[in-house]
């Protein structure tokens, strides 16, 4: 590469990391001041975008109406994250954390489909900045000129943001409450004001982002979560609550990313190596080489200490004896009453509780939440197919090998991730996640790229569906036994002290590492089986079973169904399976029907389905007591 491709490679980088700057510093503020993982603010950049183009085409391509649209877009995005505060989060505050996070993920699926709505399902090209069409040379090089433009925005809001932050009374409670929230509640401060106002310049940001990135890139329907997990990654890199961290994260990302597209293929001694393929996961390898070596960013602090001490979580019972083989009987007998399309959606469904049941064991009794743990699923599926297919093992060999191979990964990603804890964990296991993916995506000689693994059937005996479903029912059920076993074993004893009082825990001697790190293979390996007996189930496999969008499923399983519950997350799986493939079927704008019903329930039952269904009963029996 010249000295002259080195220098515009890197105004490339510097223009991309202008808008990713915007949204991440969006996110931080929201962050560090609700403590809310806001994963609608994908969504708001995606709506900045659209709604500058709708904008621009009403008010005509001058270039007053082209900037008067980007800060209109910007404006009206600031009242759409105003109206989701003030409407929905400010009733959930007091709910656990994860639970705010579901109700932004179920406005994520309402936004995208109100989008679809308004707009439709394709790609909406934006006109170039009007003025800044032309190309400036530098070095006997060519460079849009908006992307120079975009590059002077960044350092220009970010000292908006610091005067707005340093030299304000609004700023002053913003940075309070950053570092101390219940001591500015205690000084009474109205916290409603205060969170509706950062909502408000945080999907300002937002949207400002996405209304700038008109010209350089279509509008579409995918962007929500696309650009999340970037936003995520900046934040996270940069140092939660830090404008100054995300505005070097960000420059350091847009810039990465930008070389390697410029370094394009290269000889290593005598390895290739093709640098483009890594713009697909180069910010989640920085985010967890950053994570490993400051395990709380760049220029981020330790959270400071809560005085006051979080509820207990409430004991975990295991249902009776009678209960369980009430539903085994019910379960074994639906081929015998039931029709094909029950069989299968129920051989789905076994498959998606272990994997939630999996996840939970390490949310919840572990206290470790994993926003990657589709990592362990898509490994175990895949693991399977390449014994079947590329091995030559006998389908049943396959089925019992694969999930070792993914617990086998998680020996390594886990080793890292119990380093670290509460959103820093989280993001590290997504960074392995989308390597791990990323591996599976662009490795096509081995997994088939894009297109996945064909033909992973079951053995000739298996070949019949009512067949498969109870060997289905066997192993998931076998699974989930493990899990619940393992959980009222001193070894669960030990996970649940480590995540209620980490320091007495080590204090009596429990290797709470250690310990951590042997439920992240445990659950690795449980959920590589769930994972491999879909693989045979479908017949096939794709890079979306490793996918942030899989992880998210997981997710909503649990919370869905409730965290504080073993058999929440079984009915949470149930429940989201069964309600995705029926209304998928019936309407287009399935996600906005999920997204309302996730709603719904979070709303009447904060702390799951069935544990707010509990909470009811036993009030009910108070009262009649």
């Amino acid at each position: 590469m010249t000295f002259a491709s080195l220098i515009i490679q890197l105004l490339n980088g510097l223009a991309s990391a202008a808008s990713l700057f915007l949204v991440s510093a969006g996110l931080s503020l929201i962050f560090g001041v609700t403590r809310i993982v806001n994963f609608a603010h994908g969504s708001l950049y995606m709506l900045g975008l659209y709604g500058a183009y709708t904008l621009i085409e009403t008010l005509g391509r001058t270039p007053l109406g082209f900037w008067s649209s980007v800060v209109l877009a910007a404006l009206c995005v600031g009242l759409v994250g105003v109206a989701i505060e003030t409407v929905i989060l400010r009733r959930i505050y007091r709910a656990p954390e994860l639970f705010q996070l579901l109700a932004t993920f179920a406005v994520v699926l309402v936004i995208k489909d109100v989008a679809l709505a308004v707009w439709g399902a394709e790609d909406l090209v934006g006109p170039r900045a009007p003025g800044l069409s032309m190309a400036v040379e530098i070095l006997g090089r060519r460079i849009p000129a908006y992307d120079l433009v975009l590059i002077a925005i960044g350092p220009v809001v970010l000292l908006a943001l610091w005067l707005l932050l340093k030299r304000t009374r609004w700023g002053a409670l913003v940075r309070a409450a950053t570092q101390d929230r219940e001591m500015v509640a205690a000084l009474g401060v109205d916290q409603a004001w205060l969170f509706t106002s950062v909502f408000f310049v945080g999907a300002v940001l937002a949207g400002l982002g996405g209304a700038l990135q008109i010209p350089r890139e279509p509008a579409n329907l995918d962007l929500d979560l696309a650009v999340i997990a970037d936003a995520f990654v900046v934040t996270v890199v940069g140092g939660l609550g830090s404008i100054g961290g995300a505005f070097l994260a960000a420059i350091l990302i847009g810039v990465a990313k930008a070389l390697c597209i410029g370094l394009g293929t290269v000889d290593l001694l005598g390895v290739e190596i093709a640098f483009p393929k890594l713009t697909l996961v180069v910010e989640f390898l920085i985010m967890a080489v950053v994570l490993v070596a400051r395990p709380f960013g760049l220029l981020g602090k330790p959270p400071a200490q809560q005085r006051l001490a979080a509820d207990p979580a409430p004991p975990l019972t295991v249902p009776s004896w009678t209960f369980v083989l009430v539903w085994l009987v019910v379960l074994a007998a639906v081929p015998l009453i039931a029709d094909r399309y029950v069989t299968i959606l129920l051989t789905d469904i076994f498959c998606f509780a272990l994997f939630a049941a999996s996840l939970h064991f390490i949310m919840g009794p572990a206290g470790m939440v994993s926003f990657g743990h589709a990592a362990y699923f898509g490994l175990g599926a895949y693991a399977a197919g390449l014994l079947l297919k590329r091995a030559g093992l006998p389908m049943e060999a396959a089925l019992v090998l694969a999930p070792l191979a993914a617990g086998a990964f998680a020996v390594v990603y886990g080793w890292f991730c119990v380093r670290l804890s509460g959103v820093y964990l989280a993001m590290l296991t997504l960074a392995f996640a989308q390597i791990s993916w990323s591996i599976v995506f662009q490795w096509d000689s081995l997994t088939g790229g894009s297109n996945g693994i064909f033909g992973i059937w079951p053995a000739g005996w298996l070949a019949s569906k009512t067949v498969y479903y109870y060997l289905t029912l066997a192993c998931c059920g076998l699974g989930i036994a493990l899990l619940w076993r393992a959980l009222f074993s001193p070894f669960g004893y030990a996970l649940r002290a480590g995540r209620d009082s980490p320091l007495r825990a080590e204090a009596i001697g429990i290797d709470l590492r250690g310990f951590q790190w042997m439920a992240f293979v445990l659950v690795g390996t449980v959920a590589g089986l769930a994972g491999a007996v879909y693989a045979f189930s479908k017949g096939s496999i794709s890079p979306a079973t490793i996918s942030i969008a899989q992880s998210t499923d997981g997710l909503v399983m649990v919370l869905l169904g409730g965290v504080d519950t073993l058999t929440g997350p079984l009915v949470g799986a149930g429940l989201f399976t069964w309600l995705r493939d029926e209304v998928a079927r019936r309407t287009e704008f399935w996600r906005a029907v999920i997204g309302l019903v996730i709603l719904l329930i979070v709303l009447l039952f904060p702390q799951g389905l069935v544990g707010g269904l509990k909470a009811l009963v036993a009030r009910v029996r108070e009262q009649r007591a």
